[in-house]
């Protein structure tokens, strides 16, 4: 699993980090090839871990072919926010 999470720091002060944002993009095992991959994604509630707030896939997502920014952008379109 990816965990993408976004934080603000106040004044670049990590002790005062507060997030933002949580992602969650798993694989779901059911691709054919070792080289695409088939993602599902879960956008949190802010502040929680737990609570669901938008979900979203990726099907046959060359993963050995981009960086994973690539996967994160289709994800965030796939989710549309």
């Amino acid at each position: 699993m990816l965990v993408v999470k976004i934080e603000l720091w106040p004044g670049g002060d990590e002790r005062r980090a507060r997030e933002l944002g949580r992602l969650h993009i798993t694989n779901d095992g059911g691709s054919s090839s070792d080289r695409r991959g088939n993602y599902v994604a879960h956008l949190m509630r802010r502040g929680t871990q737990k609570t669901v707030q938008r979900t979203a896939e990726v099907l046959d997502y060359p993963r050995l072919s981009y960086p994973v920014w690539k996967l994160v952008r289709k994800v965030l379109e796939a989710l549309d926010v």
